[in-house]
């Protein structure tokens, strides 16, 4: 099961990171600011009404619309503050299952925009709770190929069909990598040269 120790550690690293560096640094997240991800952030969770625009396109522009809005008349400080307090009582028991990868992914965004990045040292719960998470399906539906994910000491994750794509890395890696921020993950691809360079440039994640 998820803990909602693990998520609430993501979130503290992250808004440690938005203090550190402010409101106008670089994000993985194309066209977003720092103070665009906080703004994102507090939306998603204090503001269900724009929600549905995060998945599907029609309503994309209400949410963009929702989240410029909170960045604009919200005070740095005080997104930052409403990011670290956590979501709103009733979903606070969701924390860990909606949290921990989500925030894992926007600590990475903003560690991983900056020149001279290296992969953090995460605990071994977290690295069990994001190799739960990750998962070939999302990938073998962009490519026409069988997607294999490894990671030492774990079983082979497979879906698809057609010539086998290897994805092998430590499964916060292979989550990055799965989020679509390929470019800023240490995965390495073996298998059939083609597919493997469309996988490296489809879009992936939400």
């Amino acid at each position: 099961m998820t803990s909602p120790t693990l998520a609430h550690k993501e979130r503290m690293t992250l808004c440690d990171l938005f203090v550190e560096l402010g409101p106008d640094a670089p994000t993985l997240c194309e066209g977003w600011l720092t103070t665009d991800l906080a703004a994102h952030l507090v939306v998603r969770e204090r503001r269900p009404d724009s929600g549905p625009g995060l998945v599907w396109p029609p309503l994309a522009g209400y949410t963009n619309k929702v989240r410029q809005s909170v960045r604009d008349r919200t005070p740095w400080a005080k997104l930052v503050e409403t990011v670290r307090r956590g979501p709103p009582l009733l979903l606070r028991p969701f924390d860990g299952p909606m949290n921990t990868v989500e925030f894992f992914i926007h600590v990475e965004d903003v560690r991983r925009a900056r020149a001279g990045w290296e992969p953090r040292r995460i605990s071994p719960e977290l690295t069990d709770v994001l190799w739960a998470r990750v998962g070939p399906g999302g990938m073998a539906k962009r490519v026409p190929a069988t997607v294999v994910i490894t990671s030492p000491g774990r079983s082979d994750k497979e879906r698809g069909t057609g010539p086998r794509v290897t994805l092998a890395g430590d499964p916060g890696e292979l989550v990055m990598f799965s989020a679509g921020r390929q470019g800023a993950a240490n995965v390495e691809i073996t298998g059939d040269a083609e597919l493997a360079a469309q996988l490296r440039g489809a879009s992936l994640g939400v």
